[in-house]
């Protein structure tokens, strides 16, 4: 189960960081909102990696991260797996919120300005919330790989009686 569990959490950090890196890429070539039949075909593409590459790689991780720690009675005391735990929570919170919602609701928004029942002026919004969330949150997954590679000795404090 244990090995299982590891090769499911790589698994999964590699589709996420990918992800991300693909999703930055792609929003540093997106044009502008005035060429709006290429703007809308490039957050359709956008969207599509968060909906079917970002997020279920990020449930991948943060899944097999909770069952590792919750199955090796090892892990329930190391402070790197805790912290790992801590940051993990963040990585999937400040995805869903800053990423796969905000792309998906681009793309949607991008599509019906493209059938003109939106206003093309209207798009673009989110662009540089989007990138900075994209490279926080690449930073942080970055910090768990050390963290699970390197596994510092970072103490708990015993309880007090």
């Amino acid at each position: 189960m244990r090995r299982l569990l590891k090769f499911l959490h790589t698994m999964g950090a590699i589709g996420l960081m990918g992800a991300m890196a693909a999703l930055l890429v792609m929003l540093a070539h997106a044009p502008s909102p005035s060429a709006l039949e290429g703007y809308a075909l490039m957050r359709g593409a956008m969207g599509a990696v968060a909906t079917w590459i970002f997020f279920p790689s990020l449930a991948l991780v943060l899944l097999s991260g909770l069952l590792a720690i919750a199955f090796n009675r090892a892990f329930h005391n190391a402070g790197w797996a805790l912290l790992k735990l801590a940051t993990g929570i963040l990585v999937f919170e400040s995805g869903f919120v800053g990423i796969l919602g905000p792309m998906q609701e681009e793309a949607r928004r991008s599509a019906a300005a493209l059938a003109g029942k939106v206003d093309p002026a209207t798009l673009a919004q989110s662009l540089g919330a989007e990138r900075g969330t994209l490279w926080v949150i690449l930073a942080v997954a970055t910090a768990n790989v050390v963290l699970g590679v390197w596994r510092p000795r970072i103490m708990r404090r015993p309880a007090k009686p």
